[in-house]
C-alpha cells in the first residue's frame, strides 16, 4: 500500500501514524533515536507491506501489470490501490478525504524535526500538490507516476501505467475492495497485539 493507506491504517495514534509515514525513509540504525511509539509505527508499516505483498488478491493485481512493468508491478499496484482507497473513501472513513488529508499534513509537519531529509522533501511534495486528496483522480496518479519514473534507475515506463489503470479499472477496483477489508482487520489486530 502507498501513503494514503498507511496513514489511514494507523488509527488515531499520532506517533504510530508518524512511524507509519517514516517506514520507507528510516534505516534500522536510526530507530534508536526515535520515540518507541514512532518505532512501533515503522514496524507497523513493514508489517503492512509484508502482509500486502503476500496477499493473493494483491498478487493477482500485480500479475496483470508484470508483463509491462516487471519489478515495478508491486509498486504500481500500491499506488493504484491508494487511488481506489480514495475513490471508495466513504466505505472506510467517516471523515471527508480532504479533511483527512489536511489533518495529516498538519500532523506530519509538527513532527518534521525527527524526519530524515528525504521524508521532509516528500512531505513538501505531498502538501504542495495535495497528493493525499488527489490520489482519487487520474491526474494526481499521473503526477505521482511521473515523479517515480524520473527517479527510476532505468526507463521503467511507470509514467505510462495510467493506461492500464483506465483499461482495467473495474478489475483493479474489485480486487482492491476484496483485499482492503482483510488489511484493515490485520492492522486492527496488529495494533491491539502490540499495545
Amino acid at each position: 500500500m502507498n501513503f494514503l493507506a498507511h496513514l489511514l491504517l494507523s488509527g488515531n495514534d499520532e506517533k504510530l501514524t508518524i512511524g507509519n509515514y517514516l517506514g520507507d525513509f528510516v534505516r534500522s540504525v536510526h530507530l534508536k533515536e526515535l520515540n518507541p511509539q514512532i518505532v512501533k509505527g515503522v514496524e507497523l508499516h513493514h508489517a503492512i507491506d509484508f502482509y500486502t505483498d503476500a496477499h493473493l488478491v494483491f498478487q493477482k493485481s500485480v500479475e496483470r501489470l508484470r508483463p509491462s512493468y516487471r519489478k515495478y508491478s508491486p509498486v504500481l499496484t500500491d499506488i493504484f490501490y491508494d487511488y481506489f482507497l480514495a475513490r471508495n473513501w466513504s466505505e472506510f472513513s467517516n471523515q471527508p478525504l480532504q479533511e483527512f488529508a489536511f489533518k495529516m499534513y498538519e500532523l506530519l509537519n509538527r513532527y518534521e524535526s525527527v524526519f530524515p531529509p528525504k521524508a521532509i522533501r516528500f512531505l513538501q511534495f505531498l502538501e504542495r500538490y495535495n497528493v493525499l486528496y488527489n490520489y482519487g483522480n487520474k491526474e494526481g496518479i499521473q503526477r505521482v507516476l511521473n515523479g517515480m519514473s524520473k527517479r527510476a534507475s532505468f526507463n521503467s515506463k511507470m509514467d505510462e501505467a495510467v493506461e492500464e489503470l483506465k483499461e482495467f479499472e473495474a478489475d483493479f477496483n474489485a480486487e482492491f475492495m476484496a483485499f482492503f477489508p482483510d488489511l484493515l482487520h490485520f492492522c486492527e489486530k496488529w495494533i491491539a497485539d502490540h499495545e
